[in-house]
């Protein structure tokens, strides 16, 4: 691969032509300018620098795949951190379904167990009731999007022709909701602290 002394940036476009060939050193280049960043970037929207690290990875895995068609992005900068923003809300989005699908799976045992003592079914109540205030509290729109996929079990695609709105939109909204529950239930964003919850059986 033909070496470059201008800034990186400027050198784009070639190493870009040379990806659309399978070179791989001109990818592992690129890789190599963006990686740290869109960690970064993702974290701001996940706050986990794990689950970050997955998006990126994953993003980039899909470029490769893409190849072909790498030299034809106009301006990469925007197509990777458009990309990297979307499957972070993505992801957000389903952790949000995740924590409370298990909450509900957790409260739903506990209530239904001929075995529940009063103690769990106190914490369970306590639970549910601190759920519910959560989900209150979340903006109008928030909320009833977040009702319409946990409640009504809506598709996004769904959920945007009956709004009127954009499957990215439900994301966002979806992205706050996690964020918002997770904080209020005291549940670290992508950890598994909701097993706290279970009963032991």
């Amino acid at each position: 691969m033909k070496v470059y002394k201008k800034p990186f940036i400027e050198c784009l476009p070639e190493y870009q032509k040379l990806v659309s060939e399978g070179d791989e050193i001109a990818f592992e280049k690129i890789y190599g300018y963006y990686h740290k960043k869109l960690i970064a970037f993702s974290s701001t929207y996940t706050k986990s620098k794990e689950l970050a690290e997955e998006i990126v990875e994953d993003v980039f895995v899909k470029l490769w795949f893409k190849r072909e068609a790498v030299a034809e992005i106009t301006n990469l900068n925007v197509y990777l951190y458009t990309a990297i923003k979307h499957q972070s809300l993505n992801a957000l989005s389903k952790e949000a379904r995740r924590v409370v699908t298990e909450l509900l799976e957790v409260t739903h045992y506990t209530d239904h167990s001929e075995y529940s003592s009063p103690h769990d079914l106190l914490v369970t109540s306590e639970l549910m009731q601190s759920v519910q205030s959560a989900i209150d509290s979340l903006p109008p729109r928030c909320k009833l999007i977040f009702q319409l996929v946990r409640e009504d079990q809506l598709r996004y695609k769904e959920i945007a022709e009956i709004l009127n709105i954009s499957v990215n939109t439900i994301d966002t909204q979806m992205a706050i909701a996690v964020k918002r529950l997770c904080s209020a239930l005291n549940i670290p964003l992508g950890n598994k602290a909701i097993k706290l919850f279970e009963k032991k059986r």
